[in-house]
């Protein structure tokens, strides 16, 4: 029965863009101690993690240990020493680390991991262990005053991470609680001598999933056969490994650890109003062990600050398991950040490889059903397969159709970040869901003038809908026309930093999605009226300085049907310069003229994929397939440019 707890200190100085962080992990046994590391990084967007460069898609090698290494390792360290608990720092190399093994190589990009390790047979009391993380916790706030410490908490190290916050509440806090442990199980008291070898397995299927442990670090890209097969040798290969659960948890231990739990619950929940800290608590929906659900919206309501994520699939050791990269969820979250508050453009990372192949969900069967054709347009005029229109360097904007439901946001994002190695900032509307979270970790952030700003001034690649949800959730026969508002301003901003504004249009949803059921429809149905109401309730208006429908866009879901897919073709125009432009500020005239030559370029590029698709002999999905399987991976043709 393993507990963890984590302590990471993030930020950067005033005088220095340098960042050490911290980590700080409980586990029931172990004694190796590694050397320190410092973790630094450039000035945002991009950070550095051990003196490196995090470039867009850059390894984070998330995926590289599994579960089967934990309890491997577990053996080196689970010799008695007569020592007490100490601090270590996992090497970037081994990962040794136990709880957080599979998570240290990707936070060790961006944090400098720590971990505290209790010997199996060392008796500590809970308030001795409260002294030794507090003592470490006020040390980094002295050092380091204006940066955030993140204490991650795994079960019993939820309750000692809610204690510290509760005694600490001048210190900035972030708190990541996995399964807090609000229950015990006396049955375990009692179970005898002769039987606690069995107690392993037992807990092996109680505290988690067996299977999504063995998933943890399935490569990608595999064939169902393949993952099926690997899945079975790392299935196999796990399971004898349970048995070193006994040495690890020897029977007094866990008794001991039951004793813990009792008296850190009864601490922890006793100090709930005291807590100041921000809180991300991670929820699993297959916990057998506690429950974790009831557990997490008690803490929702109880404490100031508070986000709740749900896994449904996972169980009671969660981060030991498939479907959860820790770095991945503070980033979705908007939990990672560098000084007392968080900034959408200042505390950005750019998305990792491991985070664009499993995180784009929606990329892989649209890029395969829609086999989308991208075009750009040179400075010259010239159209041109491919991106190479597209600027290399920012600042940039691109501004272009939203369509149904956003359905070209993925492909786009991809050819962006594979083609062109770049990853923009766009703007986001969700609700708060995990599809939200994934998007802020591609780059997702409320559209706001002073974002815009911001990301102008700091030479970014920025891709704006001015039309918004209205676009998207656009009604009947409203496909391809753009509802842009009647303020220009993205154009006198990006005149001001002298922004290279990219126009671009994209068509194909027709051939994909018919609407059958608009908003005006659910709008006349009682029961979907409703749903759209609830929906909406408390929902901040993103584009309150907007007038007309642009502002009053309810969110809802409409009613689509599948068609056979045709294609998507995308397009990017001439490069616009606004260099030398900024008399645009002061000139309404200048600013309209540019705004409407904006808006009309994206609307004759659409007029002109329109039309030209009509030529494309591949159009359909079936010419598509027959030329694939005739001439296999390359690149299927389209019209002539």
């Amino acid at each position: 029965m393993g507990v963890a707890v984590g302590v990471a200190v993030s930020g950067s100085s005033p005088q220095s863009s340098a960042t050490s962080e911290v980590g700080t992990e409980i586990n029931g046994a172990g004694k190796r101690v590694e050397g320190a590391r410092n973790a630094e990084k450039m000035p945002a967007p991009v950070s550095e993690g051990r003196g490196e460069k995090l470039t867009v898609l850059y390894e984070d090698g998330f995926g590289d240990v599994s579960v089967k290494d934990y309890l491997e390792r577990a053996r080196e360290i689970i010799k008695p020493d007569g020592g007490g608990p100490r601090w270590f720092c996992p090497s970037s190399t081994d990962g040794v680390g136990l709880g957080l093994i599979l998570h240290h190589k990707s936070l060790g990009r961006v944090f400098e991991v720590r971990c505290l390790h209790i010997p199996v047979y060392d008796r500590t009391p809970f308030e001795g262990l409260l002294k030794v993380v507090e003592d470490t916790v006020r040390n980094e706030h002295a050092r380091t005053p204006n940066r955030p410490i993140y204490l991650i908490g795994d079960s019993f190290g939820g309750c000692l991470a809610l204690a510290v916050a509760a005694r600490n509440p001048n210190i900035d806090l972030v708190l990541v609680l996995s399964n807090p442990v609000a229950a015990v199980f006396p049955i375990l008291e009692s179970i005898p001598n002769e039987l606690h070898v069995t107690v392993p397995y037992l807990l092996s299927f109680i505290m988690g999933d067996p299977v999504k442990m063995a998933m943890a670090n399935l490569p990608g890209g595999l064939s169902p056969p393949e993952t099926l097969d690997q899945l079975s040798r790392n299935l196999t290969s796990l399971l004898p490994s349970l048995s070193d659960l006994a040495d690890i948890i020897p029977k007094e231990t866990l008794i001991w650890k039951l004793k813990l739990l009792k008296s850190s619950a009864a601490y922890a929940n006793s100090r709930l109003h005291a807590v100041r800290a921000e809180v991300l608590v991670l929820c699993s929906g297959k916990d057998n062990m506690l429950p974790s659900t009831d557990e997490a919206e008690r803490l929702r309501s109880s404490l100031k600050s508070c986000k709740v994520r749900y896994f449904k699939d996972n169980g009671h050791t969660l981060l030991l398991e498939d479907g959860l990269n820790l770095l991945t969820v503070l980033k979705g979250t908007s939990m990672y950040r560098r000084s007392k508050k968080h900034s959408f453009i200042a505390d950005f990372l750019p998305p990792s490889m491991t985070e664009f192949k499993e995180k784009l969900p929606n990329s892989s069967w649209l890029n395969a059903a829609a086999s989308p054709v991208f075009l750009s347009t040179l400075k010259n005029g010239d159209i041109v397969r491919g991106l190479s229109g597209v600027p290399n360097e920012g600042p940039v904007l691109l501004v272009g159709y939203h369509m149904l439901l956003g359905l070209e946001l993925d492909p786009l994002y991809e050819a962006i970040l594979v083609r062109k190695r770049l990853c923009f900032k766009f703007e986001s509307y969700q609700k708060e869901a995990s599809r939200s979270d994934i998007m802020r970790v591609f780059g997702a952030l409320p559209v706001s003038p002073l974002n815009i700003y911001r990301l102008f001034s700091k030479k970014s690649f920025v891709l704006l809908y001015p039309g918004g949800a209205r676009e998207a959730l656009h009604r009947k026969g409203e496909e391809y026309m753009l509802f842009w508002p009647d303020q220009p301003e993205f154009v006198r901003m990006a005149a001001r930093f002298g922004v290279t504004i990219v126009p671009f249009g994209v068509v194909g949803e027709d051939d994909v999605l018919q609407l059958v059921l608009d908003y005006n429809d659910l709008q006349r149905i009682p029961f979907t009226k409703e749903w759209i109401r609830e929906l909406n309730e408390g929902f901040v208006n993103l584009r309150m300085d907007v007038d007309g429908e642009l502002s009053n866009q309810d969110f809802h879901l409409p009613g689509v049907l599948p068609k056979l897919p045709g294609r998507f073709y995308y397009m990017f125009g001439k490069p616009i310069e606004t260099r030398g432009m900024k008399t645009i500020k002061e000139d309404r005239a200048m600013a309209d003229q540019l705004y409407l030559q904006t808006k009309s370029e994206v609307e004759n590029i659409m007029a002109y994929l329109k039309k030209k698709r009509e030529e494309d002999p591949y159009r359909s999905i079936l010419q598509r397939a027959l030329y694939q399987v005739s001439w296999g991976s390359r690149e299927i043709p389209t019209f002539e440019i």
